[in-house]
């Protein structure tokens, strides 16, 4: 079977019903628009409720900023590190996504001090809180803070900015 000898299934392909064109054709005299009426002298706008006041007029406003770059960091207590993970153990974002504590190994995440640690780990994350630096090393463990990758969604970035981020103007020669 070829492309070109494609068909589409007998009756599955009907011609266009063709209104306004007399009455023998079962479409003439109102054109299927019915008898008097607004929809039948002529268009009705979307979201035209017959004179009540619309749902969108009905509804409240929303309010507020929602920021399309902000960065959601999850949050991963040491309690949680305790429970997961064995004494001398590597604590990174592979781990913790693997021990499914965060929900990806790319998730920005944040070790906080809610509970107690007992194990000594070595943590590698983009952010740590001061009481969760102090439990870590009270516990024997050490920690290492990553710079937190670029995570700017570049769609959402005005077009001047993005070309800017992308291609830094060149520096002017002095003559």
């Amino acid at each position: 079977m070829d492309q070109h000898s494609l068909r589409p299934p007998k009756g599955a392909k009907r011609p266009s019903k063709r209104i306004g064109r007399g009455s023998g054709s079962g479409t003439g005299t109102y054109s299927g628009r019915g008898v008097k009426g607004q929809r039948a002298r002529g268009k009705v706008r979307p979201g035209f409720e017959g004179g009540q006041i619309p749902m969108v007029r009905r509804l409240p406003r929303l309010r507020g900023f929602k920021n399309p770059t902000r960065i959601e960091f999850e949050a991963v207590n040491v309690s949680d590190l305790e429970r997961k993970f064995e004494d001398g153990a590597t604590v990174d974002a592979v781990t913790l996504a693997a021990a499914r504590l965060i929900d990806g190994a790319r998730a920005p995440f944040k070790v906080l001090g809610r509970g107690a640690l007992s194990k000594a780990l070595t943590v590698r994350a983009p952010r740590l809180s001061e009481s969760a630096k102090h439990a870590i090393t009270a516990a024997g463990g050490s920690f290492e803070e990553l710079a937190p990758a670029d995570r700017t969604p570049r769609n959402r970035i005005h077009r001047r900015t993005a070309s800017a981020i992308v291609a830094p103007a060149p520096a002017r020669a002095e003559a």
